[in-house]
């Protein structure tokens, strides 16, 4: 897999971990890592224990093969999530896929934190809830959800996004008895860090232009 920008990393396809017990923990407890829970977050909010995680975290983070998500979407930007594995400078990297596949740009980083552009909640369902049938990479709603909830930087959410990220918790597997619980927790801690400016212009809308990438985006 070849993605312009990173052709000097070990980039692998990474959708078939996503049903792997583990993944979820791995990809969004990481979003409660700085000590403000009341409540220790645990692997069992999702589905997962601690072997489960620990045994997944070596695949995630293999130096020499970096996962690569992708979530492409129908009639608008799609999106790609990068565990960029290299050594000495590790961290997940997520980049807006323009229309057309010619350009890529990366919208925020996370190094322990997201730090970027971000989402608004209203940009996150879009992307979520349109697949592109015809492209490689995560198809189902609730995974595509999931896998850009850290981008998440929306001070000003709808009442239906703690009951729209529960279901989805729900649907990859978490326990309906703690789904609730890890989605409190996890847009807690996305509120506490919103980046999102409302004078800021859309990283959708194709106007901002700082960091893009040109080339063929992924083969």
């Amino acid at each position: 897999m070849l993605i312009k920008g990173y052709l000097d990393g070990p980039l692998v396809a990474g959708e078939s971990l996503l049903a792997r017990p583990g993944f979820w923990s791995n990809h969004l407890l990481a979003m409660c890592g700085d000590g403000a829970c009341a409540e220790r977050p645990v692997p069992e909010w999702f589905g997962d224990d601690g072997a489960d995680v620990d045994a997944l975290s070596e695949v995630l983070f293999d130096p020499e093969r970096w996962p690569v998500f992708r979530v492409p979407a129908e009639d608008g930007p799609g999106a790609v999530v990068i565990y960029r594995n290299l050594v000495g400078d590790h961290g997940t990297d997520y980049l807006l896929i323009l229309p057309g596949g010619s350009r890529a740009q990366e919208i925020a980083g996370r190094e322990g934190d997201v730090s970027g552009i971000g989402l608004t909640w209203h940009e996150l369902v879009r992307i979520a809830d349109n697949p592109s049938a015809g492209a490689e990479g995560a198809q189902d709603g609730a995974v595509r959800l999931l896998l850009l909830l850290p981008l998440l930087a929306d001070a000003d959410l709808p009442e239906a996004a703690r009951e729209r990220i529960t279901v989805a918790l729900t649907a990859t597997c978490a326990p309906q008895d703690t789904a609730a619980t890890a989605a409190e927790h996890l847009l807690a801690h996305l509120e506490r860090k919103s980046r999102h400016d409302p004078a800021w212009e859309s990283p959708l809308s194709g106007s901002r232009t700082a960091g893009l990438r040109s080339g063929t985006p992924w083969k």
